[in-house]
C-alpha cells in the first residue's frame, strides 16, 4: 500500500468500518439476534475465547441467543484501535469489561462481496493490576 492522500483514506476509510462492525457485535441489542450478528460474521469465522475455548460460526449464533439476559451492566470496550493490514484486511485490537470480567481483544475483519466482515477473534483474561 501507498502513502498517497487516497490510500490513507481508504486505510481509515477501511479501519472505520471494521470498528463500526465491532461496536455493532457489541451493541446488547445486537448480540441476542443470530440474524444480525451472523451479517457480521464470514462464513469461516473462528474465535478463541476469553474461556480458552474454541468457537466457529454457528456455536457463536447459538451460544449469544442462548446468553441469559444482561448483566448488571453492558459489556464495554476501550483502547479500540486499527490497522489496515492488506486491501481487504484489518486488524482491531481492544479491552472489553464484561461486568468485572476484564479482556484483550483482537479481532481480523475481511473485506468480502457482502461488505466487512469478522473473519477471527481472540480474547484473552486479565486482571487490572491498578485494583490490586
Amino acid at each position: 500500500m501507498t502513502d498517497t492522500p487516497s490510500a490513507a483514506a481508504d486505510a481509515l476509510s477501511a479501519v472505520d468500518a471494521a470498528v463500526q462492525g465491532e461496536l455493532r457485535l457489541l451493541d446488547p441489542d445486537v448480540r441476542p439476534s443470530p440474524e444480525l450478528v451472523g451479517a457480521l460474521l464470514h462464513p469461516e469465522f473462528t474465535e478463541i475465547g476469553a474461556s480458552g475455548r474454541l468457537w466457529d460460526r454457528d456455536s457463536v449464533l447459538v451460544a449469544l441467543a442462548e446468553r441469559p439476559g444482561n448483566g448488571v451492566r453492558p459489556l464495554t470496550a476501550s483502547w479500540m484501535r486499527g490497522v489496515q493490514l492488506t486491501p481487504d484486511c484489518v486488524h482491531l485490537t481492544f479491552d472489553t469489561d464484561d461486568n468485572g470480567r476484564l479482556a484483550h481483544r483482537s479481532s481480523l475483519w475481511r473485506r468480502t462481496e457482502a461488505g466487512w466482515l469478522l473473519y477471527f477473534h481472540q480474547g484473552t483474561p486479565y486482571i487490572n493490576d491498578e485494583e490490586l
